[in-house]
């Protein structure tokens, strides 16, 4: 299967040089979710697993603006005239939105600009790796519309990535949290320009994209994964996953390259 294959209808699919580029497209409401692109979203990291052309993923939002959550009138609006068994499989679908960028073998970047709310901050928070903007706002507002924190995964994901205190400050309060102060707490991996936030994002993941693919995939598994073990059952999983990486063409490469003092030329088996 190849990225051209994929032909979402509620977002923009660009494939170039192994990377993937998702858009959320809906810049006049600042590209907020409905149930189909919830839906559309999750189905499509699910099959990028067998995709062999795509490396990296990027994941941003048209118009100056990454994502403003769940839209009010084509998805609030529905939520709340829905009875127990209809509102539990919608939860149950925006979680396996998460799940779904979790699993996918490739490393996935979030370039965030602007507003980066709600459901739309979950999926940052899914990422691997977050470049941001100083003008970006970022909010798990939950609370401000009377719901818990605990909403696709952010009560297990954000406190590993911010610390606990950080993460209960903002679940309970709901808070924007601007690009500097993002930064700081360790949610983006670097402040970006505006203009360059997205040619940024494609020079780091390009450079991802030309490494030991194969490996990255399962360095992925391996952070994922290991957040439910013991040290010493982490420790036997990576000597496992080791083990197997080393039996690829990719590591006898490097080695190739190092005696003749050249640079491995990765290709991703």
């Amino acid at each position: 299967m190849k990225g051209a294959d994929i032909r979402p209808q509620h977002f923009k699919w660009e494939v170039a040089d192994g990377v993937a580029t998702v858009t959320l497209d809906r810049p006049d409401k600042k590209n907020p979710l409905t149930f189909e692109s919830y839906a559309e979203l999750g189905r499509t990291f699910r099959a990028l697993s067998s995709v062999d052309d795509v490396k990296v993923v990027i994941i941003t939002g048209a118009g100056g603006n990454f994502c403003s959550g769940g839209d009010v009138h084509e998805i609030i609006g529905p939520l709340v005239k829905m009875k127990m068994p209809e509102l539990l499989r919608f939860t149950r679908m925006t979680g396996e939105l998460i799940k779904a960028i979790r699993a996918c073998s490739q490393p996935i970047v979030a370039a965030i600009d602007g507003v980066c709310a709600g459901a739309g901050a979950c999926v940052a928070m899914a990422a691997d790796i977050r470049f941001g903007t100083a003008r970006s706002k970022v909010a798990f507002l939950f609370v401000r519309v009377g719901l818990a924190g605990c909403d696709m995964g952010a009560c297990a994901m954000l406190p590993r990535i911010i610390g606990q205190g950080r993460a209960s400050e903002l679940l309970y309060t709901g808070r924007t949290m601007d690009g500097a102060e993002a930064e700081r707490w360790g949610f983006y991996n670097r402040l970006c320009d505006p203009d360059t936030l997205q040619n940024d994002a494609r020079t780091f993941a390009r450079s991802l994209a030309v490494g030991p693919t194969f490996a990255h995939g399962m360095t992925k598994t391996s952070l994922h994964q290991e957040w439910s073990m013991s040290v010493d059952e982490a420790i036997e999983a990576e000597a496992e996953a080791q083990a197997i990486c080393m039996q690829t063409q990719d590591f006898s490469r490097a080695y190739d390259a190092f005696v003749a003092k050249q640079k491995p030329a990765f290709e991703g088996n």
